[in-house]
């Protein structure tokens, strides 16, 4: 049976981010926190492969305490079992030293619960946009990768194969390769699931596993947290808000409207246009 491990992690609710205009940091207090939806696919997915082939899905997160929460929200979709990796000493990771955890994690999830065939990443996360944990644990797992992955064709578990589909910027890439394998999950790739009756109540009283630094005996502290964290923010700032007058247009047809607009953009637009033109010419 195949073994799929999901990395979730809980990110701040994007629609309700705010930006400090002092410090110019996102202000996390008073603002929910989700699961990073893009790792909801991947989920999805894991869960529609085991039900047409028959699975065993691990979820993992690396986080606060509170990041139990959105565990419990895979597990109430279907997940089998969820493991939290958190404390103290992994505080302010970079991708670098996320990747490193995460892929410890992945290689300790495979030695409790079995060998580990597919694991699903999200593109990239709401919060850090980078989109580079999945191929920094595939590098560190010595994975193949799939990344931009917006349809699985097909799943061969007998020759230990699979195909899909990568949504590029000039096409469709269709690629196969053989297991183990980390995903990144584009949102094209499924719609996702509410969560039954059944799966909300085991979810309700459902504990997850717990690791800290102390269950990886392996572990090298200086590649994590802050001190594993090379990534340096020289500066950031809010863009400047800028008034931008506007105009309604008003006709009694789509007509009239579209005429309206197309003479005002022509008495405004473009001798404005006109003008530029002219000096780029001399």
């Amino acid at each position: 049976m195949l073994h799929i491990v999901v990395c979730v992690k809980q990110v701040p609710d994007s629609r309700e981010i705010r930006i400090d205009p002092k410090t110019n940091t996102l202000i996390r207090q008073g603002v929910p926190a989700i699961a990073n939806f893009y790792d909801m696919h991947g989920l999805e997915e894991a869960l529609r492969i085991k039900e047409q082939h028959g699975a065993r899905v691990t979820v993992v997160c690396m986080g606060p305490p509170p990041a139990e929460k959105s565990l419990k929200q895979c597990i109430s979709l279907g997940a089998d079992e969820a493991v939290l990796v958190t404390d103290r000493g992994f505080a302010g990771a970079d991708t670098l030293a996320t990747s490193y955890v995460l892929g410890l994690t992945i290689a300790k999830v495979g030695e409790t619960f079995g060998p580990v065939d597919i694991v699903f990443c999200g593109k990239q996360t709401l919060d850090g946009d980078t989109g580079q944990v999945g191929p920094g644990i595939a590098c560190r797992l010595d994975l193949e990768q799939l990344t931009y992955v917006h349809k699985v064709e097909e799943i061969d578990v007998e020759h230990r194969r699979i195909t899909v589909q990568r949504l590029l910027e000039d096409g469709v890439e269709v690629v196969q390769t053989s297991m183990p394998v980390l995903i990144t999950a584009l949102k094209e790739l499924n719609k996702v699931r509410r969560a039954p009756l059944p799966g909300m109540l085991r979810a309700a009283t459902y504990k997850p596993v717990i690791w800290t630094t102390a269950d990886f005996p392996g572990l090298e502290r200086a590649k994590i947290g802050l001190k594993g964290s090379p990534t340096i923010v020289a500066k950031t700032w809010v863009p400047e808000q800028k008034q931008v007058s506007t105009e309604m247009i008003e006709a009694q047809t789509t007509t009239g409207t579209a005429t309206a607009l197309v003479e005002k953009l022509w008495q405004t637009e473009l001798p404005s246009r006109l003008g530029w033109l002219a000096e780029e010419e001399v």
